[in-house]
């Protein structure tokens, strides 16, 4: 897919989240909005009414001006309801927007699979998700508080032509210059805003790369460079904040220049009128109001400025909904079998080029098979089929004869068991890191599977056991791996796919969890991602992979008289 059409997928994808956040939104957005038009419709009423009261008070008629004055604090007590109503229900339509926002994203991304962070950055989507995510909240309220702001000066328009049409006409003289200051705003600001916030996301990808290679940093010296790289965005950010102040700034004075100027000749011709007795002192009271109101135009560009940071905040939360989720079938259960895995002409791309190509496997089930290459053979791409943690550009992977797209969600997970090399050690406490996953296997089976993988002795040494949280743990590289494989153990049904999940073990624990797969695994199927020669040797079958294909299959013995064979494992030990 080229460039061109897929910026155009993210931004109607973007668009279709703005118009869906708006319409989940509503409630609340409705609500302001009539709070809002309540509370401009008082405000519109009061000049009129107060006008009329102090023309009856200057007249002598007490009795009546009472009723007009009483009709004022009634608008008055409206207006303070209205305003209130409105700023409760902002804040909480807001919040809860928001909290809606961030969990349809979070969704998406967790069902995007590990590709979901393949083309943003961790410390980007961190910032859209939490940043970004308050500020697209406010969109619903925000779009219902810019459509009420407009009932003001429209209203405020409208009344001063009915009290005074002179006086209108000044105004209307003038609003073309507002229209324009409003209009220019709208871009300008628009676009400046969205190159602020991705000047943002980008300086937070950085950092958070930098945290997770902090001891790397360290290590290398380089602490200099990499705090240069972090803030590279810093000047564009600094620049895009300052046009944004500047803007903002800039339209403040043209308004304050322009309004007061019109207010004035407003009230100068208002004056005219009533020295003429064309009008009277309470019209010219109401005349002033009603100019006021109709060029208020600082109330619609404060609303408008919220608006479109809101919108910005969307449109690059609608960019991640754009990622592709993995779908899921409706086979809940698969047949009889033994665990037997086939790929059939599997091709794999990442990036722009052929990861694996052509894959053609049988792996028997309830057998242990290693898949052995140099660095970028296609190891982790294969390990991430077998359990469709990623899925192939063309052809199938089936176990037991079922494509694996066709299982639901559940099945799959209950079916396939993971292990990897740095394990994400989720769940609170060490026995519920084990028991994390699709289904709560028990406590027997979580102790069963750490005695698998050699971790229930260090475990029960915990202060708690297994009900230790994992943060107070001290666990090294090797302990952290088995409590990986340990978790992997618990949740296997009929494969489990180890991707390099035994790198930290020392020889003599990887032996006990090598023979704990081989002998007590039963009907399951084992892939291992292997790097030691003698973690090959012990599996029943091996899979030698070179440049993306298949390059050979068979046991570990037989393969050994290959010269190139054995120049992947010396190869390994030099990385190692």
């Amino acid at each position: 897919m080229s460039q061109v059409p897929a910026a155009s997928a993210a931004a109607a994808a973007s668009r279709r989240f703005v118009r869906d956040t708006v319409r989940q939104g509503a409630a609340p957005a409705v609500t302001v909005l009539v709070a809002g038009v309540l509370l401009a419709a008082a405000g519109l009423a009061l000049p009129a009414v107060t006008g009329r009261a102090l023309d009856l008070l200057l007249a002598g008629r007490h009795g009546e001006a009472g009723r007009w004055v009483a009709l004022c604090a009634v608008l008055t007590a409206v207006a303070v309801l209205a305003g209130a109503v409105e700023g409760m229900v902002t804040a909480s339509g807001s919040a809860g927007a928001t909290a809606r926002i961030r969990g349809t994203v979070l969704r998406h991304l967790l069902d995007s699979g590990p590709r979901a962070g393949e083309r943003f950055a961790h410390g980007d989507l961190v910032a859209r998700l939490v940043g970004n995510a308050a500020q697209a909240g406010t969109v619903p309220v925000a779009l219902a508080a810019a459509l009420a702001a407009v009932v003001t000066p429209v209203g405020g328009l409208v009344a001063l032509a009915l009290t005074d049409v002179v006086t209108a006409g000044v105004v209307l003289i003038g609003m073309p210059l507002l229209v324009l200051v409003v209009k220019v705003f709208v871009r300008t600001f628009g676009d400046h805003t969205d190159r602020y916030l991705r000047a943002q996301g980008e300086m937070a990808g950085r950092l958070t790369e930098a945290l997770r290679g902090a001891r790397t940093i360290a290590a290398a010296g380089t602490r200099e460079r990499d705090a240069a790289r972090i803030l590279a965005p810093l000047p564009e950010l600094s620049r895009q904040g300052h046009l944004v102040w500047r803007i903002m700034g800039r339209s403040t004075a043209q308004a304050s220049l322009l309004l007061p100027l019109l207010e004035l000749a407003v009230l100068v011709v208002a004056g005219l009128r009533v020295a003429a007795g064309e009008l009277s002192v309470g019209g010219l009271l109401a005349a002033w109001r009603y100019a006021v109101l109709a060029t208020g135009a600082g109330g619609i560009v404060e609303e408008l400025s919220g608006l479109i940071r809101g919108r910005g905040a969307a449109l690059r939360l609608g960019e991640v909904l754009d990622q592709p989720v993995m779908a899921y079938g409706t086979v809940r259960e698969l047949p009889p079998g033994d665990g037997t895995l086939e790929f059939r002409d599997v091709t794999l791309r990442h990036a722009g080029r052929e990861v694996l190509r052509g894959i053609d496997l049988r792996l028997p089930g309830g057998t242990a098979v290693a898949v052995v290459g140099r660095s970028g053979s296609g190891k982790s791409a294969l390990a991430a089929l077998a359990g469709r943690l990623a899925d192939p550009d063309t052809g199938t992977v089936l176990l037991d004869g079922v494509p694996l797209p066709a299982l639901t969600r559940r099945t799959l997970r209950c079916e396939t068991g993971y292990a990897f090399a740095r394990p994400a050690l989720l769940g609170g406490t060490v026995g519920g890191t084990i028991a994390f996953g699709a289904y709560d296997p028990g406590e027997r089976a979580v102790a069963d599977a750490a005695r698998a993988a050699c971790a229930d002795d260090y475990v029960r040494r915990l202060p708690d056991g297994y009900g230790t949280a994992v943060a107070d743990a001290p666990l090294s590289g090797g302990e952290a791996q088995r409590l990986g494989l340990a978790r992997a153990f618990a949740h296997a049904g009929r494969l489990l796919v180890l991707d390099d999940a035994m790198s930290s073990l020392d020889a003599v624990t990887e032996l006990k969890v090598s023979r704990a797969l081989l002998h007590g695994s039963g009907a399951r199927t084992c892939l291992i991602v292997a790097h030691r020669a003698a973690t090959a040797a012990r599996a029943r079958q091996v899979v030698w992979l070179a440049d993306g294909r298949v390059r050979a299959v068979g046991t570990h013995t037989q393969l050994w008289q290959l010269p190139s064979y054995r120049e992947v494992f010396a190869e390994e030990a030099v990385d190692a």
